[in-house]
């Protein structure tokens, strides 16, 4: 086998350089060009972060629960143009004595209202309640007339915020059974241990996000989270997908590995999981302004703002973790494993055959000699000076 010298074509070099790419070229096309799988340990311990800082939210501050979880009293009267949420806040410390929970404005124009959450209230402080707010605020019902009945109040006992929280902690669990058998039956199994361990990944994340924040969680929120995990399935349905695509008979070929070839369908897939993202939390966005700031719908809010955490971490989880994840798993023991020291070793001997080569150049450079490149057996092809002819002629070879 003969090898061409660079040195003898003036344009080898300009060919055989690869091309150069910008950052938004590579990302576009998907050619491999962001190094995901080769800076796993990166990614593992950045996601280890964002796991013990959620973890350590999670078990020091805990989560502000809604009054559908933890029960209470809401109070509602309508938003009047000299009632403001200071106002009532001040009128309900000064009647009750200590300080609500929230208060808040919901809604706009004629139907803005103004909520506040409390401790359960007895028939005593809730009839003193009404009372001073009736006083100070004279509102007027949907009619337009003061009354004392335009101020509701509602009571929300504790054993109906257990059996809420209850519901929904099995509809979450029932949630994540059901889509770790899908999982399991979709995909192979160290698929399907990345799969399970981004989707833990995500729920505890935005959890401890909402811990961290001091989001309230309410009953939307949970609804949220349940869509999200959705989401962050898909997500890593379609990533797997490409990574199957990519990797299916590698092992019998030397010239790639597994991560190489897993890490170029995370490539491919970064574009799509980008544009997915931003298509996704667009409406979000708009949910939160439109139905936040401008009608003051605070359910929205809730289910707008878990939504919006879980879609970015679960875009993140599906590329930067669950393939670095399964290509660990991959490389650890079986037939991957000795795949790729197959081509690393062999990719070890043929770097050591070019540098002894080259090394043997630079000798002869240094010698005042020409070496040529062209291996022994070809090199040698005329009888040596002083042997007798064997009276056989040579053949070409074809």
């Amino acid at each position: 086998m003969s090898t061409s010298s660079p040195t003898l074509e003036p344009d080898a070099p300009n060919r055989s350089r690869a091309p150069q790419h910008g950052f938004f070229e590579r990302l576009y096309t998907g050619t491999g060009g962001f190094e995901i799988v080769g800076r796993r340990r990166f990614f593992y311990m950045l996601s280890a972060t964002f796991l013990l800082l959620s973890i350590l939210s999670i078990a020091v501050r805990g989560f502000t629960l809604g009054i559908d979880f933890a029960g209470g009293s809401r109070i509602q009267l309508p938003a009047s143009d000299i009632a403001t949420t200071q106002q009532v806040e001040d009128v309900y410390t000064e009647t009750i004595g200590h300080e609500p929970v929230t208060v808040q404005k919901v809604g706009s124009g004629d139907s803005a209202t103004i909520q506040v959450r409390s401790e359960t209230l007895d028939l005593e402080q809730t009839a003193a309640l009404q009372t001073a707010l009736f006083d100070e605020f004279q509102p007027k019902n949907a009619d337009g007339e003061v009354t004392r009945n335009a101020i509701s109040i509602a009571e929300i006992s504790e054993t109906w915020g257990s059996q809420i929280t209850r519901q929904a902690v099995i509809a979450l669990l029932v949630f994540v059974v059901l889509t770790m058998i899908y999982i399991a039956i979709r995909f192979e199994r160290d698929m399907s241990i990345a799969a399970i361990a981004s989707l833990f990944f995500n729920l505890v994340v935005t959890a401890g996000i909402y811990s961290l924040v001091g989001f309230e969680v309410t009953p939307a929120a949970v609804i949220g989270l349940l869509t999200i995990l959705g989401f962050v399935l898909y997500d890593n349905v379609v990533v797997f997908d490409k990574v199957e695509e990519n990797t299916r008979g590698v092992l019998h070929l030397t010239r790639r590995t597994y991560a190489e070839q897993a890490n170029l369908a995370a490539n491919q897939t970064l574009m799509r999981s980008i544009n997915t993202t931003v298509i996704g939390i667009l409406p979000i966005i708009g949910m939160l302004v439109i139905a936040v700031w401008l009608l003051g719908v605070g359910t929205l809010k809730d289910l707008a703002l878990v939504q919006l955490v879980g879609m970015i971490v679960g875009a993140y989880s599906s590329i930067f973790f669950a393939v670095p994840v399964l290509v660990s798993i991959k490389e650890r023991w079986g037939p991957v494993a000795a795949h790729t020291k197959k081509v690393l070793a062999k990719r070890s001997g043929a770097a050591g055959a070019k540098a002894a080569a080259a090394g043997e150049r630079r000798a002869g450079s240094a010698a005042g000699r020409e070496v040529s490149e062209t291996p022994r057996r070809t090199r040698d092809t005329g009888p040596r000076p002083g042997t007798r002819p064997s009276g056989k002629r040579h053949r070409k070879s074809h």
